[in-house]
């Protein structure tokens, strides 16, 4: 999580933020009358609220709720939201789904990256916990995620979104990644194209593997058997993703269509295709701006990633109205459709 230091703390060259005693003092007034001015306690006199309200209102006063709950031991108001790769609009759509349900519940979200590092993920979660987030909704890297268990933190209750917990049980909310690969890949099989190679993710990503996965099934439900070399499960941004298009259409046996496991992939082959001039038809997963503009088939597996991030959001805020008892009850999981869209001719 970036953040920027205050004015008067180390690193800033600006003058310091004002403080209660500040307003103490300017005011002709005791810190806990400021203090109780704030609250709204209804014991202060009004003219010594309005003097006072009338201080903070010219020093710019800001009281600290992150501090004063922390020294309270009460929740922050806030929620944590880490996500594997920003550059990614996915996430970024993930990410107005779930901040529209905390806002309707009184609650700010707080946005971490952890660029696919499983270390990172694991300071950026030490860090929402410090901070007594009131709950995590977590797109997980890495192969383990004990760490994210509620007694790693201290009762700390997590949602999973996009990719499932291993090792642990958690509240989970996925895209249907098997059935719009298999659909997907369905429909350039049924137009004529009978030779589809595949770009994707490393298998180790749950949505790599699952899209890979629906991806043979509609090769085996065709009665066809995908070509191995045909198959590049490696490619993680458009400038991999075309390099590895390139080698697998500038050749004589080159496939008539490519699948492609997320948007930038499909876009470094679509880069690819342009360049060689060739007729090939693309599919891949999530939709994105101008796929209709192309000028290629191109085929999209579309959802509602906003519809992730607030499904996430609710089982997190269900869990927090639960308190204690938030990490007991069966682990629930959530899955949301997909759908085919076809641009082009």
């Amino acid at each position: 999580m970036n953040s920027v230091p205050p004015s008067g703390s180390p690193g800033s060259s600006g003058p310091a933020a004002p403080t209660m005693r500040d307003v103490a003092r300017r005011a002709g007034v005791s810190a806990m009358t400021v203090s109780r001015v704030l609250k709204q306690d209804e014991r202060v006199n009004p003219v010594t609220r309005e003097r006072v309200l009338a201080v903070v209102s010219e020093l710019g006063y800001r009281r600290n709720e992150v501090a004063r709950n922390l020294r309270l031991g009460r929740p922050s108001g806030m929620i944590g939201l880490v996500v594997t790769n920003l550059a990614n609009p996915f996430y970024s759509r993930l990410a107005l789904g779930a901040e529209q349900v905390a806002e309707e519940a009184g609650l700010r979200l707080v946005l971490g990256n952890t660029a696919e590092q499983a270390q990172r993920e694991r300071e950026l979660v030490e860090d929402l916990v410090s901070r007594r987030v009131d709950g995590m909704i977590v797109v997980p890297a890495g192969a383990s995620h004990r760490h994210l268990s509620p007694a790693s933190l201290g009762g700390t209750p997590v949602v999973f979104a996009s990719r499932p917990p291993s090792g642990i049980e958690a509240d989970t909310v996925l895209v249907d990644d098997f059935g719009g690969a298999r659909e997907a890949t369905a429909q350039l099989l049924a137009e004529g194209r009978r030779s589809v190679g595949f770009l994707g993710n490393p298998p180790a990503l749950f949505t790599g593997a699952e899209r890979f996965r629906g991806y043979w099934a509609a090769h085996e439900e065709a009665g066809l058997t995908p070509r191995e070399d045909w198959v590049r499960r490696g490619p993680h941004d458009i400038a991999t993703a075309e390099a590895a298009a390139m080698e697998l259409l500038d050749r004589e046996d080159a496939p008539t269509a490519l699948f492609c496991t997320n948007n930038r992939i499909t876009l470094g082959a679509y880069r690819a295709v342009r360049r060689l001039g060739a007729d090939i038809a693309l599919a891949g997963f999530d939709d994105f701006e101008m796929a209709d503009m192309l000028g290629v088939p191109v085929t999209v597996v579309s959802y509602d990633a906003d519809e992730v991030g607030r499904r996430a959001a609710r089982l997190l805020l269900d869990r927090i109205e639960q308190g204690a008892d938030a990490s007991k009850g069966q682990a629930r999981r959530t899955v949301v459709p997909t759908t085919v869209v076809r641009y082009g001719a």
